[in-house]
């Protein structure tokens, strides 16, 4: 999310809602999105939110541009897929339009678009952000941090299985069924990651940076138990601990441990720098176990949300 405050006089801003983008249109809110990361230092549209601006409608999202005398200015993403908690929507506004009411206008469409029951993520928590919260009447609601640790120069922990444990690694088409599934278990009070479809699996499958060398599986016996996802992030020269998940009957053993650090001897065997992670801030009981492992704070992506 990212703010500002009255269009400019004799110039005519307009807001359109589309179902789904065409091309031209997908193309020119990644253009927008790339010069906003580059003046912002991060990307204002999940990585969920940027793979649904393509392949067609999706059930329950809804895209807002906001053109000013035909130039796109302004973007925002609707998604109103969880039957319990408000729509959550996402915004940006081009670097060089900020100031002039753009970011109000899209927070008030999507507060008049979700009925007044919103929830909106701004990515890195910059005061400007903060503000148009503010402004819109929003509280701020959960904290999810970006974690850190280097890769190089520091010892990584042998991982140590529970007995009776195996691991390999993701054959795409072979194991996306048993993988969904364990991932709404061990999610199922997340609402993004919880909620992964077949659609979703195969939109990260199709994008460049998937490699099912770095996507580690634990079974016990035949059964899928848990995994750790990787992710490089190549221009960044950062490794991820992209997902970390275990079924709820096989928590506490040790595993996750052992993932982890099986997961981060793949990204170190890479030569890559840094690992990266993503953690909600009031799970405690991750948080403690990544700072044992070295991990620290790098940044807070913070979500607000109406009163209800």
């Amino acid at each position: 999310m990212t703010s500002d405050d009255s269009v400019r006089p004799g110039r005519s801003r307009s807001i359109e809602t589309h179902s789904a983008l065409s091309p031209e249109q997908t193309e020119a809110v990644l253009g927008l999105l790339a010069e906003a990361a580059r003046t912002d230092g991060q990307q204002a549209v999940s990585e969920q939110g940027r793979l649904q601006l393509r392949g067609g409608e999706r059930e329950g999202v809804s895209h807002l541009l906001l053109t000013v005398d035909g130039e796109l200015v302004g973007y925002a993403q609707l998604e109103d897929t969880d039957p319990v908690e408000p729509p959550a929507a996402e915004l940006v506004v081009h670097p060089s339009h900020r100031g002039q009411g753009h970011g109000r206008a899209l927070g008030s469409a999507l507060l008049a678009a979700s009925g007044k029951r919103l929830r909106v993520w701004a990515h890195g928590g910059h005061s400007a952000a903060r503000h148009l919260a503010q402004v819109l009447g929003l509280t701020l609601f959960r904290e999810l941090r970006q974690m850190r640790r280097p890769l190089s120069g520091f010892e990584l922990p042998e991982p140590v299985l529970p007995q009776g444990v195996t691991v390999r690694t993701f054959v795409p088409g072979q194991d996306d069924a048993a993988w969904l599934a364990v991932n709404a278990a061990a999610f199922a009070h997340h609402p993004e990651q919880g909620a992964l479809t077949q659609r979703d699996l195969d939109d990260r499958k199709a994008e460049p940076w998937f490699d099912p060398a770095g996507f580690f599986l634990a079974f016990r016996g035949g059964e899928l138990i848990g995994f750790h996802w990787t992710k490089v992030h190549a221009e960044e020269q950062l490794g991820e601990v992209y997902v970390l998940g275990i079924s709820p009957d096989a928590q506490g053993g040790g595993l996750g441990k052992a993932l982890t650090a099986i997961g981060l001897r793949h990204l170190a065997a890479q030569g890559l720098p840094t690992a990266m992670l993503y953690v909600d801030a009031d799970n405690t009981a991750a948080v403690s176990v990544y700072e044992r492992l070295g991990f620290v704070t790098h940044e807070a992506d913070l979500m607000y949300r109406t009163e209800t």
